[in-house]
């Protein structure tokens, strides 16, 4: 019967997940292609990842064709280590499509591109952080399983290139339901490390779905009013602020509590909510989902119907980023009722901008975040 792998406790260790994103197909590439230009490929590819994952993750080092990081205990939580790796795979799937389908160029280097993809393993453990080259590095036998998990079966089991494969420490660490995402069971065996219970995440399909995916986006042209402020804060840490039901509380002014349902088992496209504000309820949904850039979702406001509502982030430098809200309605008696209730509504949605300032700068930061991610 599977089991998971006994850790041997480090003393004065660490704890938290250890993320490898490894390029599927490397080894093959490299062999048939151009070395300049297959490594120049290579090069602008692994800066994809990198820069993807190092402003919400620690990124460690680059080992040759995969990216080493890590995050510590309580600084992310599960969605935002699922969306992290959901960015960092559509990004690089993005830049190989644009790379292939916008040069001129008819090496092999350049055409054999798509034939590459993007593995994650991501394990949770312990480890000691050791200083080498002025970065901290993880150490310890949870690091080693970790990259031993590189070299698995999943491909044959599953027919997967592009995937996370989660092993069971960190879906338990992180109170992940793997049967709720559609996450699939696996188990890997090594003859020194014994069996290693896994949970696989097929992130070509999540791509497939993203391409189809229907943009839903309030453009300036298009919105009612727009509120932007310009906070001490990183985008994830704004984005969490506007998203997780407990930290929207903080500086939403007479929300008295917010009930989530997530039908994919993780906040984000379809999740859905009601905000009470005492005796009336308003009904959500998140219509597109963007995480550290955007996100959409309608609204059913009490006396005046259905919204969308766009949030933007933008980091405009020195630790600042620019909150974008706009609104727009979706029905003409909406628009109506905007109009005769528009004063009211913008001085409610001034004051609760005013009070999320309050919040930023009051030090009452997401204990779980970090920093942001760049856009496409």
């Amino acid at each position: 019967m599977a089991a998971e792998v006994t850790r041997r406790v480090l003393p004065d260790a660490e704890r938290g997940c250890l993320l490898l994103a490894d390029i599927s197909g490397y080894t093959t590439y490299l062999t048939h292609t151009e070395l300049e230009h297959a490594q120049d490929v290579l090069a602008d590819l692994t800066t994809v990842i990198t820069s993807s994952l190092e402003p919400v993750l620690h990124v460690v080092e680059v080992e040759g064709d995969a990216v080493f990081a890590y995050v510590l205990a309580g600084e992310l939580d599960a969605g935002s280590l699922l969306d992290t790796i959901d960015t960092a795979y559509f990004w690089f799937r993005a830049r190989a499509r644009d790379v292939a389908q916008g040069s001129t160029c008819q090496c092999g280097a350049c055409s054999l591109v798509p034939s590459l993809d993007l593995k994650f393993v991501v394990h949770d453990g312990r480890f000691v952080l050791q200083e080498i080259a002025g970065k901290r590095k993880p150490a310890g036998p949870d690091v080693v399983l970790a990259h031993r998990l590189l070299k698995n079966h999943v491909s044959e089991a599953f027919g997967l290139t592009g995937y996370a494969l989660l092993t069971q420490a960190c879906t338990e660490a992180l109170s992940i339901d793997p049967a709720a995402l559609g996450l699939h069971p696996h188990v890997e065996r090594y003859d020194d490390v014994g069996e290693v219970v896994c949970h696989i995440e097929d992130l070509q399909a999540r791509w497939e779905s993203e391409k189809q995916r229907r943009r839903v986006y309030v453009l300036p042209a298009d919105a009612q009013f727009s509120i932007e402020r310009t906070l001490p804060a990183t985008p994830v840490e704004l984005w969490e602020l506007s998203t997780e039901p407990s930290k929207r509380m903080l500086w939403h002014q007479g929300v008295t509590d917010i009930n989530e349902s997530n039908p994919g088992g993780r906040r984000g496209l379809g999740s859905t909510a009601h905000c009470l504000h005492g005796s009336d309820v308003m009904v959500e949904e998140i219509l597109d989902w963007q995480p550290y850039r955007y996100f959409t979702r309608r609204s059913v406001l009490p006396m005046i119907g259905p919204w969308a509502w766009t949030f933007e982030f933008a980091e405009v430098g020195d630790g600042q980023t620019q909150i974008r809200m706009r609104g727009e309605p979706l029905r003409g008696k909406a628009r109506v009722a905007w109009t005769l209730m528009r004063p009211m509504m913008m001085r409610q949605l001034n004051h609760n901008f005013d009070l999320l300032e309050q919040v930023v700068v009051g030090g009452q930061r997401p204990a779980n975040s970090r920093s942001t991610a760049n856009t496409l």
